[in-house]
């Protein structure tokens, strides 16, 4: 890409991920911190801005529909579930099928039956995929909306181990208020 890449961004949001992504391609960009708000919203993946990255399947590529099917659920049902938990709601037992997720547990298990077929979401390759579903294991299992099941644990330590997640999580950690690193630490 020609044009000079600008990353809207406050490190206490989930703009940690899209850091983290602009790790893995290794390109050169610029950070600019901002408020919560409307500004900080993409439309744009950055994993196919960036092909030679190989960070997502190429179009006719069979990997592709599971690359998009997890990057949903992710998006979806994991962060419903989970949001659901936190909120202390429980779908009721005769109402599972109106939720989009069904049940918790049954949104656990089939996260961990994804995370456990390969190193990676779409087996031996890692991609974008790894990154955002990742994030949402390492998160949930730090904040407890997420059980720290073997095979999560084995999964986030995989990624978080990748050189540039721990480039991007210093450098937002470094961009944090003062206060809030302290907190972190404890």
């Amino acid at each position: 890409m020609a044009d000079e890449l600008v990353f809207y961004t406050n490190p206490m949001s989930r703009g940690r991920i899209v850091r983290w992504m602009l790790e893995e391609l290794g390109e050169p960009y610029r950070t600019e911190v901002l408020g919560f708000g409307p500004p900080m919203k993409s439309k744009a993946y950055l994993a196919d801005a960036f092909p030679d990255a190989e960070l997502a399947p190429p179009a006719d590529d069979r990997r592709r529909a599971p690359y998009y099917r997890w990057m949903f659920f992710a998006a979806g049902p994991l962060e419903q579930a989970a949001t659901n938990k936190a909120f202390g709601f429980t779908v009721p037992p005769d109402r599972e099928g109106m939720a989009g997720y069904g049940t918790f547990p049954a949104t656990i298990d089939a996260l961990e039956g994804a995370v456990c077929k390969g190193d990676y979401i779409l087996g031996e390759k890692f991609s974008a995929a790894d990154v955002y579903v990742g994030s949402h294991i390492g998160w949930g299992m730090q904040f407890g909306t997420i059980e720290k099941r073997p095979a999560f644990e084995r999964y986030w330590q995989r990624l978080s181990a990748r050189p540039a997640a721990r480039r991007a999580k210093e450098i937002d950690d470094a961009l944090m208020p003062k206060e809030e690193r302290i907190a972190a630490a404890n």
